[in-house]
């Protein structure tokens, strides 16, 4: 059991799939490009997939998108801004030798619940999915979203709801994080650590990385494992030595509009999947999105924390390919 927990855990955000050919290419939202991945095929039903804070288009687990291809699906992902091989926000707030100050300043005014400036808000990415979509010629489509992914999704779905077939919304959240209903003290730490050093070494990375999985991936992982370390070495090495669009990441989360009001206004078909146990958006997150949208269905899973691992995603796999269908 603990050897295929690990197994799980190591393929949830770190490895790519080869398993499958794939087309890729750039969508420019003004003078923003966004990396995309078109896993076809072409006549297949078309799905776009909204990854979360610091995620990159390889990070999307394989047996995800191998489930949606043998379905019927063709899955769509991409590198949001200032992750992965998308265009980095050019920031003086955020440069390398400033970015700790900025990050504590910004923390600080998260705690007193004042507003936040930043670079762009969720808005603005939403708008960057959008144009991947217009590049790829799709008219409509489902849409996933994943943390972060799901409140990009959110104003996705709500702004454009002539191209959205479906919307599934995981581990996410429609309101403003806040110290009341976000992230435990011990994961907020470890968030705000990773900000702290934009220029970590490899080494120090991948301990970050082990600390930060083991308080929001499934229960009972060994992350000391040479595939561990290879798999955020090939995220390291796509993703570039600078690491400071993470932290700007974060702020447009905090510095963007409350979206309860846009997220009532969502008619499409929802499905709302959330882990009882998940200590980076608390589960009454979920139920609080499940009120605010009226044609949506919830579902919990007792013991998913934030990621969607096998053991995880057998749980509603089932719900999702029934809910993709409708």
């Amino acid at each position: 059991m603990h050897i295929y927990k690990t197994i799980a855990l190591l393929l949830i955000m770190f490895t790519n799939s080869n398993l499958h050919s794939y087309e890729e290419g750039v969508a420019k939202n003004n003078d923003i490009e966004i990396y995309y991945r078109d896993y076809g095929p072409v006549d297949a039903e078309p799905i776009l997939l909204v990854q979360g804070l610091g995620g990159q288009l390889i990070n999307w687990p394989p047996h995800l998108i191998e489930f949606l291809i043998e379905n019927n699906f063709r899955p769509i992902v991409f590198d949001n801004r200032d992750t992965g091989l998308s265009s980095r926000i050019n920031s003086d707030a955020f440069s390398k030798d400033k970015i700790d100050n900025t990050i504590v300043r910004n923390y600080i005014r998260y705690y007193l619940r004042l507003p936040i400036k930043s670079e762009y808000i969720i808005d603005d990415m939403a708008t960057d999915a959008i144009t991947v979509l217009d590049a790829l010629d799709v008219d409509t489509a489902h849409v996933i979203g994943i943390s972060m992914g799901g409140m990009i999704a959110q104003i996705l779905v709500a702004n454009y709801p002539e191209r959205v077939k479906t919307f599934t919304l995981i581990a996410s959240t429609a309101s403003t994080p806040s110290p009341f209903n976000g992230p435990t003290r011990k994961v907020r730490k470890l968030l705000m650590n990773r900000t702290k050093n934009p220029n970590a070494t490899l080494d120090e990375r991948v301990e970050r990385s082990r600390k930060i999985f083991k308080e929001i991936g499934y229960e009972g992982i060994d992350l000391n494992t040479h595939e561990f370390y290879e798999n955020v070495k090939i995220s390291v090495d796509r993703g570039g030595v600078d690491d400071t669009g993470f932290g700007r990441q974060i702020t447009s989360i905090l510095g963007s509009p409350n979206r309860l009001d846009k997220v009532k206004t969502i008619s499409a078909p929802t499905l709302i999947i959330h882990g009882k146990q998940d200590p980076l958006i608390k589960v009454k997150n979920a139920y609080k999105a499940h009120k605010l949208i009226k044609n949506s269905t919830l579902k919990i899973i007792p013991d998913m924390r934030h990621l969607i691992e096998p053991p995880v995603f057998d749980q509603f796999k089932e719900d999702l390919l029934i809910h993709l269908n409708k």
